[in-house]
């Protein structure tokens, strides 16, 4: 294997299991954080589609760049990265197992084009289209952009004439879908550690997240010290699963741990926040005029829709759009959303925690000079955590001794240290104003509605009289 740096956080391009006659066949593109990518003709095939190009128009962290002005990277080089680390480690359990694990070019094929195309159904601003518009134009609607990557995967066969075997398809379909609601119970899989690679459903460590992390952390400009290349090395499959040392324990915390400071730090940043909250506020204002929601019934049509939407409706001259194109115009003008306050939901409210309303703080206003309405105010609901709510993801994971061992066993928490923490899941409601004038009164109804859910104000602290008084 080749050298790895720290410092880069990237692998050497030496760091690769394709064999050095495939390579005369592949295309070799250089990626910013794992140096040499080398793609075969088969997924030249995929990616050399407007569907898949498409996804150079989404960013992948959303709106982000906002306020990390570095994190311009899109789901594109994101699912290339997710391809090569699929492939690595794909060959890597082939280099130590394959006789013993039966893993063939088959089973090879298929997770690296689960890698490749497990984002090709993605929607626009990250995960705010499916998760906070949709909802809001199409109530009860049961719909995930892993539906549509599947969904997307056929298209793009038929539309471009891929010659390849409906099986291959049929189990890069179950790899995307593993990790989601929709995925095959275990019992009916075949070799179900290849499941684990790329969107892994049983714990939570895959391929996925670990570009996702290195990729997000350097665009950011934030320290990682999570070394993926660790596990990759160490892994082992014991019992149809793929199992890591127990001296690697804490590195597979630092995994999740790291995961859930991107989401409070930048994921779920109070300005980020804003920002998605006039977005989609924007959205929703346009999608009668814009039939923006009717793109996703089918892939044809879904396709043409990516975060341009937004220059769309900005340029636009059509009064239908004025209202979105005003919102637009003050987030280019960092006219924002006002942030009032936040609190965190005390531990033991966590399990019945419903989500807290516009309407919930209007009610709760007493007193003052001007009355609020629902549309003065936007509230943000954000869980944050270690991928397995509010139990310890570690609880999932099985560990061997050593490679002499064929025995595997999960460990328990408090046998390895007691600073690791003791909740894994946090609940954050965070109100702004829609109008910078209002900020005083809509912190006082969210103080008194604190006090009447929990009998204490849960903030860390009142909001400053400066931002009160801002007009």
């Amino acid at each position: 294997m080749g050298a790895f740096s720290n410092e880069e956080l990237t692998f050497s391009s030496n760091f690769n299991f394709t064999s050095p006659q495939d390579l005369r066949f592949s295309k070799q593109i250089h990626d910013n954080v794992h140096g040499n990518i080398y793609i075969d003709p088969l997924y030249l095939k995929f990616i050399d589609t407007e569907q898949f190009q498409r996804l150079r128009e989404l960013k992948q962290l959303g709106v982000a760049h906002v306020v990390y002005p570095g994190a311009v990277h899109s789901r594109f080089e994101h699912s290339l990265g997710v391809y090569w680390l699929a492939n690595e480690a794909v060959h890597k359990l082939k280099t130590h197992q394959g006789m013993e694990l039966g893993i063939d070019h088959f089973d090879i094929q298929t997770v690296k084009l689960a890698g490749l195309l497990h984002d090709i159904g993605h929607g626009p601003f990250s995960h705010l289209f499916e998760r906070e518009f949709l909802p809001q134009v199409r109530t009860g609607l049961d719909w995930s952009h892993e539906q549509m990557s599947v969904d997307m995967i056929d298209h793009i066969v038929d539309e471009h004439h891929i010659d390849i075997g409906s099986g291959t398809i049929k189990k890069v379909k179950e790899m995307i879908l593993a990790s989601s609601k929709l995925a095959l119970t275990k019992s009916s899989r075949e070799k179900q550690f290849l499941y684990d690679i790329v969107a892994n459903g049983r714990n939570g460590i895959d391929v996925d997240k670990f570009d996702y992390i290195v990729r997000d952390t350097r665009a950011c400009a934030l320290g990682c010290n999570f070394q993926f290349h660790r596990l990759m090395e160490t892994m082992r499959v014991l019992g149809d699963e793929i199992c890591y040392r127990a001296k690697d324990y804490l590195t597979i915390h630092k995994l999740f741990a790291t995961r859930a400071d991107l989401h409070r730090t930048v994921y779920t940043h109070a300005k980020v926040k804003a920002i998605e909250l006039m977005v989609v506020d924007a959205l929703v204002k346009a999608n009668d005029y814009l039939q923006i929601a009717s793109h996703i019934e089918h892939p044809s049509q879904y396709w043409k829709i990516d975060d341009t939407i937004l220059k769309t409706i900005e340029t636009a001259p059509d009064p239908e759009l004025k209202e979105s194109r005003d919102l637009i115009l003050r987030v280019r003008r960092r006219d924002l959303y006002q942030f009032c306050n936040e609190y965190v939901v005390p531990r033991d409210k966590i399990e019945y925690f419903k989500d807290v309303t516009a309407q919930d703080i209007v009610c709760s206003q007493k007193s003052s000079s001007e009355r609020l309405s629902e549309e003065d105010v936007a509230v943000s609901n954000v869980m944050i955590d270690l991928t397995q709510g509010r139990h310890n993801p570690l609880e999932s994971i099985h560990f061997f001794k050593d490679y002499e061992s064929d025995e595997k066993f999960s460990i328990p928490e408090d046998r390895i240290s007691h600073l690791l923490p003791s909740s894994y899941q946090d609940m954050i409601v965070r109100v702004y104003s829609k109008k910078p004038h209002l900020v005083e009164p809509i912190s006082d109804a969210f103080e008194n509605f604190q006090l009447k859910t929990y009998g204490i104000k849960a903030q860390v602290h009142a909001t400053p009289v400066k931002k009160k008084r801002r007009i």
